[in-house]
């Protein structure tokens, strides 16, 4: 038996799939799963028991495109394709690929596509995405395993983290913390950088510890913008790591401070503590998985959530937290 899973684009859905997967590996133990992912996300991968058994899937359009994938899926004879995605393209890539049986949520028309079809909840039903993703497999009628996310990084991995932090002047054997002040998802997630500037320069004063920014290249004005406001800038990894060099660092981490973003779920899955500034998203959904977490967010807003990618009016869900109260989150999983 050979099962593909079509993982999500997003670094934190892929994160939160984790349970499933287990889940699914459980219901069939003697089968290979495979892992069909975006080349942005397969290295998070590395280090699990699908390490060797990821097909990166391009971002290609157009029928040329399609047809390419469908072919290498195609060539590794797949038995079952289960969908995490919830895309019509998705679902047309597995039926072209001549995927026997095709598992998903029935939604967007692509029902048409799938052999085993399962209802996702009503639109007023708010679930973790963990349990999302469960829930396709209790609805295909599979046993599922009590939910947990872990990951891990080697030791080779950590000491080339430790020897990054070294390479900025900075002693690995002090506690430091790192700010991710990105958010792919779109600006209306991103507290203004201001703040994390202050909220580094809060850390630096009153809990001694040294900072650095981290994210990926898209980020670096962000990262730039925060370092010149403090004396000294703090260092700036922006754009200069991989994913598992990202998460290497993360692990060395006394405390993982971010938006609502693919990281903070990396150093949850790490058990590094962690707090999240939500702004318009809803925490049910996408909140840190496991303790330690700290979500700090303004609830009280007449339009919160509104999962808004640009905020048409003041974003106020996110400009009324104050430095001082994400600092003072933070400053509890500190000793």
């Amino acid at each position: 038996m050979k099962i593909v899973v079509r993982i999500p684009n997003w670094i934190g859905d892929v994160i939160f799939a984790l349970p499933a997967l287990e889940s699914l590996k459980a219901n069939y133990p003697r089968g290979e799963v495979w892992i069909a992912a975006h080349p942005w996300v397969k290295d998070l991968f590395l280090g699990t028991p699908y390490a060797g058994r990821v097909i990166a899937v391009a971002d290609g359009h157009g029928p040329g495109a399609l047809r390419a994938a469908a072919k290498n899926l195609q060539s590794h004879r797949f038995d079952i394709g289960l969908l995490l995605t919830n895309s019509l393209s998705s679902a047309l890539l597995f039926s072209l690929a001549r995927i026997p049986e095709r598992w998903g949520y029935r939604r967007g028309g692509r029902g048409l596509f799938l052999t085993k079809r399962v209802l996702p909840g009503s639109p007023g039903h708010v679930r973790h995405m963990v349990l999302h993703y469960l829930q396709l497999l209790e609805g295909l009628g599979l046993r599922i395993l009590p939910p947990e996310i872990r990951m891990s990084v080697s030791e080779e991995e950590k000491e080339a983290a430790r020897n990054s932090v070294r390479a900025f002047g900075l002693d690995p054997g002090k506690q430091f913390a790192l700010i991710a002040p990105g958010a792919a998802y779109g600006q209306a997630k991103r507290w203004p950088a201001t703040k994390f500037a202050a909220l580094a320069g809060r850390l630096r004063e009153q809990k001694k510890l040294e900072v650095l920014v981290v994210g990926g290249a898209g980020d670096a004005p962000l990262a730039e913008e925060i370092a010149s406001a403090l004396d000294p800038p703090p260092p700036s990894l922006a754009g200069k790591t991989s994913l598992r060099q990202m998460l290497a660092l993360i692990s060395e981490a006394a405390v993982f401070i971010s938006n609502d973003t693919g990281p903070v779920h990396m150093a949850n899955a790490l058990r590094v503590p962690v707090v999240a500034v939500f702004g318009p998203t809803d925490p049910r959904v996408t909140a840190p998985f496991h303790e330690p977490a700290t979500v700090v967010k303004r609830d009280d807003i007449p339009c919160w959530p509104c999962s808004y990618r640009a905020c048409p009016y003041d974003h106020r869900c996110l400009v009324q937290i104050s430095a001082e109260e994400v600092f003072s989150a933070a400053a509890a999983y500190l000793t």
